[in-house]
């Protein structure tokens, strides 16, 4: 393994676009991340996570979310692997009874040595914690990093007042940049052409999309606010294929005669979030996030989000997202998603793919997009930072 992201120092030399890029197998450091949804953490009831390779300890005290390093620093072995819990807002290593405090894991007692010099004067690591929209996220990153806003980390629109949000999460057996750019990849739409979202959300779905011109994009780089690409949907700027031919023979036809057309926009941002607007239907965003868990998997977060000014209007949505788009859209539509990410990862598994890949120019955001990661990330996860 290497300093550079666990990546062969010999193929990031090769490597054209987006050098750091590619060696952020396992994440970039110094940014928020979605962990747990916030109805999975209960009051004293622990729970793990793992971030980026880092294995955390989640706990609720007193309504607050906490998060803690999973790992005694007496022995390096894991709290979870028997958690003990024996006084409020503390965990207490089962080997040798080492307590922590969750709230900024101070060691603040060992059970059976009552009196050891050592007794304040330790830390088990603290991870800064922020919950908005029922989401908990988490900061990685280095000591005596100031964490920026969390605004700076999340797509536009999703942190809005008077915007309900609703979600789910699960892991895919796939890199975390595979997820990325399998969401941010606009001639992907031919994996999805036997939706059923198409039915159900009276979609006009292509075959494939045509860029016509650098208009097709922009890049928002601004200071003080989030990193990303736009891939702008207009007739000005891409052209619909609903007719496919290989050659001059017509193979097969998109869904022409939905109602309701493409997003409008489809943003990639950093540190790996997407955002689809409108998607799934006219008065909806759809958001997602792809965690790094480690170099072979990430957690995927998927959103709904809408405008809800009152109880009534957002526990209609609840009911509409409930019962109409998990199973037609987060189901029945991204399910081929992660089919697909699944399937390409064994060709981005030692990185070389990132080399042996054969792009073409439809790839143009994919490439806007590992450019500004590469460019704006605040730091790479390496070794050092999982031990």
């Amino acid at each position: 393994m290497s300093e550079a992201g666990f990546v062969d120092p010999v193929l990031l030399k090769q490597v054209k676009v987006g050098r750091d890029y590619v060696a952020a197998k396992y994440g970039f450091r110094n940014h928020w991340y979605p962990v747990l949804l916030s109805d999975e953490l209960d009051e004293a009831s622990p729970q793990t996570a793992q971030l980026c390779g880092e294995r955390i300890l989640l706990n609720r005290v007193d309504g607050v979310a906490y998060a803690i390093k999973d790992q005694c620093v007496h022995k390096g072995v894991p709290f979870s692997k028997k958690l003990e819990c024996y006084s409020k807002g503390t965990v207490t290593c089962w080997y040798h009874g080492f307590t922590y405090r969750f709230s900024d894991g101070l060691l603040v007692g060992i059970v059976g040595m009552p009196h050891s010099n050592v007794i304040g004067r330790r830390h088990v690591k603290s991870y800064s914690v922020v919950e908005r929209k029922g989401v908990i996220f988490v900061f990685v990153g280095d000591e005596g990093v100031e964490p920026p806003p969390l605004e700076h980390d999340v797509p536009p629109g999703f942190l809005d007042e008077g915007v309900a949000v609703r979600g789910r999460r699960q892991e895919v057996a796939a890199n975390w940049r595979i997820g990325c750019e399998n969401g941010f990849d606009s001639t992907h739409i031919f994996i999805h052409k036997n939706s059923r979202l198409i039915k159900d959300g009276d979609l006009a779905l292509p075959l494939g999309l045509v860029p016509t011109g650098k208009e097709s994009y922009r890049v928002e780089e601004d200071e003080g606010g989030p990193k990303g690409v736009y891939d702008i949907f207009s007739p000005e700027t891409v052209m619909p294929v609903f007719e496919g031919k290989i050659g001059d023979e017509t193979v097969l036809m998109g869904a022409v005669h939905g109602k309701n057309m493409l997003p409008h926009t489809i943003s990639m941002w950093l540190p790996c979030a997407l955002r689809v607007d409108p998607w799934p239907a006219p008065h909806l965003t759809q958001f997602e996030w792809y965690v790094p868990i480690d170099g072979e998997r990430h957690t995927y977060f998927q959103f709904i989000a809408t405008k809800a000014t009152t109880g009534a209007e957002e526990q209609a949505f609840e009911r509409e997202y409930r019962d109409k788009w998990i199973p037609s859209a987060l189901d029945g539509f991204n399910k081929d998603d992660v089919w697909a990410r699944e399937a390409s990862q064994a060709f981005y598994a030692d990185d070389s793919g990132w080399l042996r890949e054969q792009l073409f120019e439809a790839d143009a955001n994919i490439v806007k997009w590992r450019r500004l990661a590469a460019k704006h990330h605040r730091g790479l996860q390496t070794p050092q930072h999982i031990l």
